[in-house]
């Protein structure tokens, strides 16, 4: 018999559980058809669920077709307990997403199907609540095919029988051929379709009035293929949950082999052995006690005490899931009479079953906070710690988690040398990839640093959640590398090195520069059409970012990030505002550079050499007693020489989050490279003009243009006004240690869009029209010899957002920084990005003639050089090294540029001879 693990997933409210409970009716698993609303909802077993009429929990219930037995997962469908949802589709074999027909596809829904596709889970969708007045099953699979894929096919019954399987044809080449040849499509070739994720099927009715279901089971049963699976033992861990006595449980998917009570259970290190004390099989609230299971059970393991979330057991390897980090910190306030400690351990069960749950003690406060998701969260928590361990607890004021990178490469250095004591560190810290977290490396010879020590050294470093010296936020995104290190032979021991390791970390923290991050939503927000400007004026305040307004009749729809902070209890406002027609999806993003970083900072008032639980400084001995050399100086006493340079980079870690991909709105103007070499220029004269005009508009439209920090003529010889994105800063090849509170030197900078430039000069456009890749090789000759002779900072931008898979690039030709967007990323958008932000500090000078870019560019206080300007600008430097050139002979020929020959300033100067 068939047996499969299915999950049934949905937007809040979409009457998720209320299908699982038709499902379970329908198929005699329950004699009483419950309600969410009546509070008797089979799969509510919780009553802060029944209270709520929200699944805060997944469960598990058995039901039994024909010849097919199924474990349904209902997983909680409410944003702030996604990490419990997400941690379920891991054991999945297939989804079923709900969907509300009143409301189409919602936020929630979207980011379902994207996990989909990442687990490669074959889906099918049942679109429920169709009874209700405005429902429309034609324009809902029209959006369906639009929104999620074309895959989706209607399987009603009520529909031609030919048109049916034409639509399941061209899904598929190989059917299309059988199609075509026999005139039918066989139900195993169905099934392949779906398990192959090629074809979803789409089922329409009402869950509550029991409409459509019965041929949605007919589907299920009908069109899903049975799971192969190994003979040798394997279990995949999903969840971690006590029952009403306290017993902890060990949810588990069998996965290969079998499973038998008083087996004996170690995880791949062997780090842990135990022994499976009962083996239960779930069925809502209710269990059945067996004495083995077999592959693709779920069932719960008690005696297991060290098994956490994500583990793999026997051939199962641990699971690569993407990490979801709370946003807010929130005091726990206890009752007088309550025992901080003896609390604190009760709630690290709650921390246990739900990772996204952080416990944390503040020692030097004497107080417990918790670090959750959201507001749902809080009041959840609040009645299940008054519920599980008898104690009424309060909440203080939420506060954002924030956290903090680097934007250069340093060498830390710790020593510990008190007397008889001795170790000394030396840690090479490096700005990583958004999200990466931090990982942790050796590349320390074991002739001079025993490998027992290294390993001890990556122990330390992976024991403690280390803080920045900004606020004393957790920092994250670092690759960490031991580089070198010393032990004494007669005089160190393990606690030595975990003394130097700390003190290296937080040393290089301290030599380099550090910035503030801050979480952010990715935000769907629906509203009627009148209410856009009021809606994008908000956003705006908020720091937010967001694409064009896509309108849908009557209503309007606007995605884009923005701050957790300035976002929160903004749904309110739009309910307020568009007297309850709005709607606001949010997700979290991940986290950036924080939006009011020096605010932040200056409020939290953190000194990071005041902090004695982390000292910056260093230990070392001399005369019979050791002494405290602090932080700034600890390179001048270091008994180990590092052995390495620090890499010499051109492009800090700021801009890895400057070109963070936001999917989302990177459709902000997008333009084909086709469109761009089939219709290069539409109007680049008369740029004086046009500034005038674009500022005109500006003024009527958002007010006057405020001069940020300059308002001085720029090296490029056009006025600025500035305001931009710090992303680009050489690692300064003099640069050291700079104190935060002094000034650095404003710098220049030119930001050129690339295939703008090329399309917008005939010379280099009839170039590109035979070698795209020559004309943009000779555009990179021509503004490397620009910098030469101007000396700016100089980055061109291209286009790479049509290359599948491209992840962005940044490289150094010869002078100049050359950027390769992302895929889904194109060049205005990118130097709209880091303009934001540069002229805060820096003058900028954008070259662009693409008028909408303009408009933002002079919003934003820089400068724009318009292509001709551009050129002409070129002119002149050309002329200008030309004279230089007579005038100091060939010999001198390096001092004007490495590239700069007879033929370039032919290309420029034939006209003006």
């Amino acid at each position: 018999m068939k047996r499969l693990v299915v999950g049934i997933l949905a937007h809040v409210d979409a009457g998720k559980t209320t299908l699982a409970e038709s499902m379970l009716y329908l198929t005699g698993r329950i004699r009483k058809l419950g309600r969410v609303d009546h509070k008797d909802a089979f799969l509510d077993t919780y009553e802060l669920e029944r209270l709520r009429g929200i699944t805060i929990f997944s469960k598990q219930a058995i039901l039994a077709l024909k010849d097919m037995d199924v474990t349904l997962l209902d997983t909680p469908g409410h944003v702030d307990f996604s990490a419990e949802m997400e941690r379920a589709l891991q054991v999945l074999d297939y989804a079923i997403l709900v969907i509300s027909g009143s409301d189409g596809i919602q936020g929630h829904t979207e980011t379902l199907w994207k996990l989909f596709a990442r687990y490669q889970i074959p889906t099918i969708l049942f679109v429920n609540k169709m009874d209700l007045d405005g429902t429309d099953r034609i324009l809902l699979m029209e959006q369906l095919k639009r929104n999620l894929d074309d895959g989706c096919v209607d399987f009603t019954l009520d529909q031609d029988k030919v048109k049916w399987m034409e639509n399941l044809a061209v899904c598929d080449d190989k059917v299309l051929e059988k199609y075509m040849d026999n005139g039918i499509i066989e139900t195993e070739d169905v099934a392949t379709l779906i398990q192959e994720r090629k074809v979803f099927p789409c089922y329409f009715g009402s869950a509550l009035k029991l409409i459509g279901v019965d041929g949605f089971l007919d589907g299920l049963e009908q069109y899903t293929k049975a799971i192969n699976y190994p003979k040798e033992f394997g279990a995949k861990i999903y969840k971690i949950a006590r029952d009403d006595q306290g017993t902890r449980l060990t949810y588990m998917k069998i996965t290969g082999g079998s499973l038998k009570v008083k087996a004996l259970l170690s995880n791949k290190n062997s780090e842990w052995e135990e022994k499976v004390d009962q083996i239960r099989i779930y069925s809502g609230v209710k269990y059945e006690m067996v004495d083995e299971v077999t592959a693709g059970t779920v069932c719960a393991v008690t005696g297991l005490s060290k098994t956490y979330p994500g583990e793999g057991l026997g051939i199962e390897s641990i699971s690569d899931m993407p990490i979801l980090e709370p946003v807010l910190n929130i005091q726990i306030i206890l009752p007088s009479d309550c025992d901080p400690h003896v609390m604190l351990l009760k709630l690290r069960q709650l921390e246990e079953e739900d990772p996204l749950l952080h416990i944390v003690w503040s020692e030097q406060l004497k107080e417990i906070h918790v670090q959750l998701m959201g507001e749902v969260q809080i009041d959840i928590l609040k009645s299940l710690i008054l519920e599980r361990f008898g104690v009424n607890v309060e909440f203080g004021s939420s506060n954002i988690v924030y956290k903090e990178t680097i934007i250069e490469p340093v060498i830390g250095v710790g020593h510990f040398e008190p007397l008889k004591h001795y170790a000394e560190v030396h840690l090479l810290l490096e700005p990583d990839e958004i999200g990466s977290g931090l990982t942790f490396h050796t590349t320390c010879s074991e002739d001079e640093l025993d490998r027992n020590w290294q390993r001890l050294i990556l122990t330390h470093l992976e024991e403690k959640e280390h803080i920045g010296v900004l606020t004393g936020s957790p920092i994250t995104d670092m690759k960490i590398t031991l580089i070198a290190g010393r032990a004494h032979q007669k005089h160190t021991e393990g606690g030595d090195f975990r003394q130097s390791t700390y003190r290296a970390v937080r040393q290089g923290l301290k030599k380099t520069n550090s910035v503030l991050l801050e979480p952010y939503y990715n935000f769907k927000l629906e509203i009627p059409t009148e209410s856009v400007g009021r809606a994008m004026s908000d956003i705006g305040r908020m720091y937010g970012k967001f694409a064009p307004p896509e309108i849908h009749g009557d209503m309007s729809v606007l995605v884009g990030s923005s701050p957790v902070a300035t976002m929160r209890g903004y749904q309110t406002e739009v309910t307020a505002y568009t007297r309850g027609r709005g709607k606001l999806f949010c997700a979290l993003k991940g986290y950036e550079p924080c939006h009011n970083a020096d605010e932040v900072i200056q409020h939290m008032n953190y000194d990071s050499e005041r902090d004695l639980e982390n000292p910056t400084s260093s230990v070392f001995c001399a005369h019979g007693a050791g002494f405290i050399v602090e932080w700034d100086k600890v390179d001048n006493y270091k008994h180990v020489e590092s052995g390495i340079e620090i890499p010499k980079l051109y492009v800090n870690n700021e801009i890895n989050y400057i070109t963070k991909d936001l999917k989302e709105t990177n459709d902000m103007k997008e333009i084909k490279e086709e469109q761009l070499i089939k219709n290069p220029r539409k109007s680049y004269e008369d740029s004086v003009k046009m500034d005038k005009e674009l500022e005109d508009i500006f003024v009527r439209t958002f007010g006057p243009i405020k001069q940020r920090l300059h308002s001085s003529q720029s090296s490029f010889g056009y006025e600025k006004k500035q305001n931009s994105s710090i992303i680009m800063e050489k690692a300064h090849k003099d640069r050291t240690t700079i104190d935060r509170n002094v000034k650095e030197p404003v710098k220049e900078y030119l930001l050129v869009d690339g295939y703008n430039i090329i399309f917008a000069w005939d010379e280099l456009n009839d170039l590109a029209k035979d070698n795209i890749d020559a004309a943009r090789n000779k555009l990179m000759d021509i503004l490397s010899n620009y910098q030469g002779y101007k000396k700016c900072d100089l980055i061109l931008v291209f286009d790479a957002y049509k290359v599948k898979g491209g992840v962005g690039s940044v490289l150094d030709y010869h002078n100049i920084h050359v950027v390769y967007t992302k895929e889904a990323e194109t060049a205005d958008s990118y130097i709209e990005k880091i303009t934001h932000e540069i002229a805060k500090k820096h003058r900028v000078t954008v070259a662009t003639s693409d008028a909408l870019e303009q408009l933002i560019i002079l919003g934003q206080g820089a400068s724009r050089l318009s292509a001709n300007d551009l050129k002409e600008e070129i002119k002149q430097v050309a002329a200008e090294i030309q004279r230089d050139y007579l005038d100091k002979q060939v010999g001198n020929r390096n001092y004007i540029g490495n590239h700069m020959d007879d033929k370039l300033l032919e290309f420029f100067l034939d006209k003006d001879k």
